[in-house]
This record gives C-alpha cells, sequence and structure tokens, in this order.
C-alpha cells in the first residue's frame, strides 16, 4: 500500500515539474523508489527482530532473578519459623520452670507459716512455754506432711519472748521443702494476748470532745460521744441515740458533732444507715450501736500490781495523813524519790470544779491544785527487774525513760471511797524512743490529773487507765491566777477512762480553763509492745505483726 501511495505521489510531483517524461525514465525512477522502499522494510524488520531479542533475553534475565530472590525469601522464612520456634521453647521451658520455683516458694512460704499457726495454737495450750515443750533451747524443728500424709518439709522455730509479764512473743518460723532444701521461706511474727491499749480513747461515760482536739486513733464509747475536733480513726459508740448531758433539745446520734452544719436529730427509727457523712470531722468514718466493751473485766487488779511491787518490784507505803503523797522523776538508769509534804494552796476567790464532786476546796484526795510546793527526798532507785513500780498514796510523776518497760500503780487498802488515790502529771512525762523500745503503763485507782501549776506545753508519753474515776484537768477559775488557762497538751499513747475524760473547759462555745489545744496520737506499738502486766482485751494469743523476711 506505501508502495502505490508513494509511486502516485511521484508521479504527481513528475507532472507538475515537468511538461513530459518518458516512459524508460518513468520505470528507471520507479524501480529505484521500489529498492528504497524495500530496504526500508528490511531495515525496520531487522530493528523488530533485535527489539524481540533483547525483550526476550531480558525477560530470562528476569526470570533468573526472581528464581533467585524466591529462594532468599524462602530461606529467610525457614530461619524465622526455626527461630521463633526455638525462641518459644526456651520461652514455655523458662516460664515452667519459674512457675515451678514459684510454687516451691509458695509451698515452701505454706510451711513456714503452719509453724507460726502450730506455735499460736501451743500457746493457748500452754501459756508461757516458751521452748516448745521441750525446756531446751531452740531452733524447734517439726516435719511438715502434705493432706496426703507425705513428709515433703519441715519447719524450724526460733521463739523469744519480748518481756516479763507482757504475753508476747516473737517468733521466727522457718520453711524448707526436702527436694529443694536451698528453697527457704522465713516467717517473721509476733504473737500475744491483745491489750486493752488498742484504743487511743476507751471510754465508759459520755464524753465531749471540744474544737481544738486532733485525735490520731480510734475512740470508743460505751455512752454517747459529741465530737467537735478531728478524727483521723473510727470513732465508735455501743449506743445509737442518746440524750446529751451538755444541752437540751432532741435525742442525739450517739456520736455526732455540732460542726456547722450540725447534725441533724435522728429519725423516729434511729437507723444507723442514716447517720450523715462528715468527713471534715471524721476522716475515716463514726458507727453507732456497736459491741459494749465490759469495763469490770479489763480493769487491772491493783492488789495484785501490789503484790508484784513487793515481790520483785518497788514499793512505796502510805506516806501518813500529814503529807500528800510521792514525787517520782523518772531518769535514764534509775529514778528519783521524793515525798510531798505541801502542795500550792487555792488562792481566794479560786474555785475548782469537777463534774462528778461539784465546787471544793484544797483536800488530800479530790478538789486540789494537785502542784507541789514542799518535798522532801526519798532516794534514788534502780528500775525494778519485773518493770512494776506501786504507790501506795497519790504520786506524782515526770521525767523520761530510755529502753524501759514499766508499770505505775497508785491505790489505797482497803479500798474507800473517801480515800482513794490519783496520779497527777504536771511536768514532761516522756519516752526516749519511739519504736517500742520504751512503754509505760500509768494506772490510778481513782482520777489521773493535770494540776494548776502544769507546763504551758505538757508532753505525756504512755498509757493511762483510771480505774474508777476520770482521765483530765479540774476546772480553774480565773481567780486561781496564772496557770488556769494552758495552750497545748499532747498524749501519745492510750486514754482509757471510766469516767468522762477532759483537759479543757468550755461556757457555751467559750474556752474558760484548761488546755487550749488537745493533741491525742496513738501508739500503735502498744498493740505488741505493751506495758508488763497492763489490762489485756483478750486471753488468747493472737497474731499481732506478721511479716515475710525471706
Amino acid at each position: 500500500m506505501r508502495y502505490y501511495e508513494l509511486l502516485r505521489k511521484n508521479n504527481q510531483e513528475t507532472r507538475i515539474g515537468a511538461n513530459f517524461i518518458d516512459d524508460r525514465e518513468l520505470r528507471r525512477m520507479n524501480n529505484t523508489q521500489n529498492n528504497m522502499n524495500y530496504n526500508e522494510f528490511i531495515r525496520i524488520d531487522n530493528e523488530r527482530q533485535m527489539n524481540m531479542n533483547n525483550i526476550r533475553n531480558n525477560l530470562r534475565l528476569n526470570i533468573c532473578d526472581l528464581k533467585g530472590q524466591v529462594t532468599v525469601f524462602i530461606i529467610i522464612f525457614i530461619f524465622l519459623i526455626t527461630f521463633l520456634f526455638a525462641a518459644s521453647s526456651l520461652f514455655i521451658n523458662s516460664y515452667l520452670s519459674f512457675q515451678e520455683r514459684k510454687i516451691n516458694e509458695i509451698r515452701a512460704l505454706n510451711i513456714a507459716e503452719s509453724g507460726i499457726e502450730y506455735y499460736r495454737w501451743f500457746l493457748n495450750h500452754f501459756p508461757e512455754d516458751y521452748t516448745d515443750g521441750t525446756g531446751r533451747p531452740g531452733p524447734y524443728i517439726h516435719a511438715f506432711q502434705n493432706r496426703l500424709g507425705e513428709t515433703i518439709g519441715e519447719f524450724a522455730l526460733e521463739i523469744s519472748p519480748v518481756a516479763s509479764g507482757t504475753y508476747v512473743v516473737r517468733v521466727r518460723s522457718t520453711g524448707r521443702l526436702y527436694s529443694i532444701p536451698v528453697k527457704e521461706k522465713i516467717i517473721k511474727s509476733i504473737l500475744g494476748k491483745q491489750s486493752i491499749a488498742k484504743f487511743a480513747f476507751l471510754l465508759d461515760d459520755n464524753v465531749r470532745f471540744g474544737e481544738g482536739t486532733v485525735v490520731y486513733g480510734e475512740i470508743h464509747s460505751n455512752k454517747g460521744i459529741r465530737f467537735d475536733g478531728i478524727a483521723y480513726n473510727w470513732v465508735k459508740s455501743s449506743l445509737t441515740t442518746y440524750s446529751d448531758p451538755d444541752h437540751s433539745g432532741c435525742q442525739e446520734w450517739a456520736v455526732h458533732t455540732h460542726v456547722s452544719p450540725q447534725d441533724p436529730c435522728p429519725p423516729p427509727n434511729s437507723d444507723p444507715s442514716l447517720l450523715p457523712q462528715r468527713n471534715d470531722v471524721f476522716k475515716v468514718g463514726r458507727q453507732v450501736g456497736v459491741q459494749t466493751i465490759d469495763f469490770e473485766g479489763i480493769t487491772l487488779d491493783l492488789r495484785n500490781l501490789k503484790n508484784l511491787a513487793l515481790q520483785n518490784g518497788r514499793y512505796f507505803s502510805y506516806s501518813g495523813d500529814r503529807n500528800y503523797g510521792y514525787e517520782i522523776i523518772f531518769k535514764e538508769n534509775n529514778f528519783d524519790v521524793y515525798k510531798v509534804i505541801n502542795i500550792v494552796n487555792q488562792p481566794p476567790g479560786c474555785r475548782i470544779y469537777d463534774t462528778y464532786e461539784g465546787y471544793g476546796s484544797n483536800s488530800r484526795f479530790q478538789h486540789s491544785t494537785w502542784s507541789i510546793q514542799t518535798k522532801q527526798f526519798v532516794g534514788t532507785y534502780d528500775y525494778p527487774a519485773n518493770g512494776v513500780i506501786f504507790v501506795e498514796d497519790n504520786v506524782w510523776l515526770s521525767g523520761q525513760i530510755k529502753n524501759k518497760k514499766i508499770i505505775v500503780g497508785a491505790g489505797i487498802f482497803p479500798e474507800s471511797p473517801s480515800k482513794t488515790s490519783n496520779i497527777i502529771i504536771n511536768n514532761n512525762l516522756k519516752y526516749t524512743y519511739f519504736d517500742g523500745s520504751d512503754s509505760l503503763g500509768i494506772i490510778a485507782q481513782k482520777n489521773i490529773n493535770v494540776g494548776l501549776k502544769s507546763a504551758d506545753n505538757l508532753e505525756v508519753d504512755g498509757a493511762l487507765i483510771a480505774q474508777t474515776g476520770r482521765i483530765g484537768r479540774y476546772y480553774y477559775s480565773s481567780e486561781c491566777g496564772e496557770g488556769y488557762k494552758r495552750n497545748k497538751i499532747k498524749v501519745f499513747g492510750s486514754i482509757i477512762s471510766r469516767r468522762r475524760y477532759g483537759f479543757s473547759w468550755v461556757s457555751g462555745n467559750e474556752w474558760v480553763s484548761g488546755y487550749n489545744l488537745r493533741e491525742i496520737v496513738y501508739d500503735n506499738n502498744l498493740l505488741y509492745y505493751y506495758p508488763p502486766y497492763f489490762p489485756r482485751a483478750s486471753e488468747f494469743y493472737s497474731t499481732l505483726l506478721w511479716e515475710i523476711e525471706k
């Protein structure tokens, strides 16, 4: 097609360019043109063949390259699968080994715990036996059997009582498996008969905590509680509602506050679940209608304490009707004793008042300034071996103990309502250590008093018990002179009072006498490092402290 088109085109150009061309010339020209077209055709065909060859060669090369790449990918995939399988196997083996170790550790821990539970059971059946029934020093080793009766391990007990008269024992139990003896677990525990000093306050009467009172520790009263301070632990009453003796009006919740907004009166059904939430006052919470605590069962028999003092302690007899009792000043290694000859006179117009005794004047056993005027040195004494000091009279206490556990009792026998002894604290009575190394129990037959001439900032460390009276301060009117108002008292320990506690007096909402600020901090060491022969809340040994040593 292309050939004839070229021919026609040439003929046309020839006619246009000349008037005549002969046939021979025309044939020559056509032959020449045909040769040219043929040659072009051959050239184009050759180029096409070369292009096809190049494509074939390139395709051949690409296929080879692709085969090589696929081979590499297959090798890498096989390597990854092998690596993952090996890693998974290693992980599974490690995990199973780890789990086996943990299981063995748990078994060893269970064996060690069994040792603690065994010895707690032993003590409840054989109190004060600290040699595991052998009469020899430990450690005491017992085989351990699983539920199938197979002996799989053992526990070893190390036993040491804390102090004489405390009924508290340290126990260290080591549990180990026979199959893996190097895998052992150790538990340290303190077993003991819990003391009544587990409360910051334990009361058997209606009580009011005024503004400015801060309490760190649990509060319990068998009667009603008005609390207008800040409590950082539970505040509990055995009653659900009561009539607050400090004011008239409706029945109040047995634990209530007048901090604005004042608690509403309880509904007729007095459902404890309707008790308002007051987290601004009761930081942990409050409860009403809880179980009553028997004060008759927890107050210590002072006669027994007197006998212990006579046997292996320190005993001081009645100082005489013309004297007022004794003063004891604690020091690091011993204590000084003075006989109190006179107390500070009651100034003219000075009124002294107590909720239970009314108004009165200076006397030997009740209304008094309770402040020493003159005294006579008796002697310096070593601390008793059993930690018991007993005074058959009033006693003033002050000073500081160091690494000591002491109990001080005051009582007069035969007992008489008109002649019952008091303990007075006017100056700091302190510990040196606050880790349980020091503990002080103070038990008064009647009151524990803070007198007129007490320190402006007074600190008292110890567990205080007023057996038949109250812990606090008499009301002193402004006419009593300097000291009728004081700044702050801080008690670190526990307050246990048969009657209403209080170091401050208010009229309406106005502070009129006593300490403006009161801070009561519970010493939780009293749970298991309590003073010797201190009253107990239970006669059964329980676990007071439990921790894993290893």
